[in-house]
């Protein structure tokens, strides 16, 4: 059965002093239990101070990127060995910010996802299309070949630990939100993409986030479709009272 999940992504935001500040606030605004899983994404110099800070919570910490090598000469990179040693056991990999701005490919995307899954990391992979492809209607067939090339070739058994988070690039910071049936028709698409591909039970199980620009005001709307599974937040995370309010549209 798939998991409903809230997952924040910090991105390059919040110094050491924030970052606490803002865990301060979440564990004061998260006062029940929530019903869905919830994740939070800091940079790498405040991921094991977060993994300190929550490990009496349900909230679960997520490194924003990692190499596909286990180690080397690769300056200024970290690897899944590093982010374990540190209490970090998922990672979020192929975000639309990465593809864009360090070239990502989705050949190097399935190297590092399958690095991931050999270390027994849960992966949030993100995909989707910009602007000019949903006006070209070549948004379907965009995220098809993201997907097809960089996790169809995985084995069934690695599907456990894969979760999908779609991102209508064109609706990420700009204040465009896709319309929740946007939404449902692109996330039953993915899911009939997997059925065909990969199998019925890895359609039906596998969590599908989605990532953009959701917020307190249509979190509800968005997270009651059939096919979406929760949302990959960006900039709401930063403010613990929407983010939480988020946590609790479900």
């Amino acid at each position: 059965m798939r998991k409903n999940i809230v997952a924040g992504n910090w991105k390059m935001n919040n110094d050491l002093s924030e970052t606490e500040e803002l865990i301060s606030h979440l564990k004061l605004q998260m006062v029940k239990e929530p019903e869905a899983t919830v994740m939070v994404a800091p940079s790498f110099t405040n991921l094991y101070p977060t993994f300190q800070a929550l490990r009496d919570t349900p909230i679960i910490v997520a490194a924003q990127n990692m190499h596909e090598s286990e180690k080397g000469a690769f300056t200024g990179e970290v690897s899944a060995s590093m982010l374990k040693s540190v209490g970090v056991n998922t990672v979020i990999l192929g975000h639309s910010e990465r593809r864009a701005y360090f070239n990502e490919t989705n050949e190097l995307l399935e190297k590092k996802v399958k690095a991931a899954i050999d270390n027994e990391m849960t992966v949030i992979f993100c995909f989707g299309e910009e602007l000019e492809d949903r006006k070209n209607d070549k948004h379907f067939d965009l995220v098809e070949t993201q997907l097809k090339e960089s996790l169809f070739q995985l084995p069934k058994s690695a599907w456990n630990n894969i979760i999908l988070a779609y991102e209508p690039v064109w609706a990420i910071g700009t204040g465009e939100t896709a319309s929740p049936e946007q939404a449902q028709e692109m996330h039953k698409h993915i899911r009939q993409l997997l059925e065909k591909n990969v199998g019925k039970e890895v359609a039906e199980n596998t969590s599908i986030l989605y990532g953009g620009s959701v917020k307190p005001n249509n979190a509800k709307e968005i997270f009651a479709k059939e096919d979406v599974d929760g949302g990959l937040i960006g900039g709401a995370s930063l403010n613990a009272v929407d983010f939480v309010e988020i946590v609790n549209s479900f």
